[in-house]
């Protein structure tokens, strides 16, 4: 009897351990890949992650199909931005390709939390009601974009603005997840393959 309850402790005790140990190595897997997102975040100066990488497909009203792009619809370029974890260095596959003024552009979600600074990127046509393009920088503006979470129908400040190319990608990350029709990468963010 009682070498089976010192069997039983024994095993009880190993079971308890384990357990422990099993959920230390997650804990320790959730915080690493938590302060990874962090630094990620960090270093952009700009917090996306409540940012759906992959869209619709769909295309706003009025924008305008780029006529002879730099990379064409099907061809494949190297991502060379880092707007996100995984971007920079992925193979992508051009899906569309327009002719647009692209803004970086500073908001408070609608949904409350901190001011996001220098979002990449919101298109002139993701605008609400907005004058002629090129927008001056300080301009204000209401987003129609809802590339991230609170973004729709925010009030929002113009950072900068650059007409140019801008192109809808479907892309691998460098992390592993299929993305497809992500919005928007501009041209001078992507390189041939060599």
């Amino acid at each position: 009897m009682r070498k089976k309850l010192f069997m039983g402790l024994g095993s009880f005790a190993i079971a308890i351990t384990l357990s422990a140990c099993a959920s230390d190595e997650k804990e320790t897997n959730t915080n690493t890949q938590e302060n990874k997102e962090m630094n990620t975040e960090e270093s952009k100066g700009m917090d996306h992650s409540t940012m759906d990488m992959s869209g619709s497909g769909e295309v706003p009203e009025g924008l305008k199909v780029a006529e002879n792009p730099t990379f064409e619809v099907g061809s494949q370029a190297i991502i060379e931005t880092d707007h996100m974890e995984g971007m920079k260095g992925a193979e992508a596959t051009i899906v569309g390709a327009y002719n647009t003024t692209v803004y970086t552009v500073s908001y408070t979600p609608t949904t409350g939390g901190e001011r996001v600074e220098n979002h990449k990127w919101v298109i002139h046509e993701e605008l609400g009601e907005p004058q002629s393009a090129p927008l001056e920088p300080g301009a204000e503006v209401v987003l129609v974009a809802a590339h991230m979470e609170g973004m729709e129908g925010a009030t929002a400040e113009i950072d900068s603005a650059e007409e140019t190319t801008v192109y809808m990608v479907d892309f691998t990350s460098t992390t592993g997840d299929e993305v497809t029709n992500h919005k928007w990468v501009t041209e001078s963010e992507l390189s041939p393959i060599k």
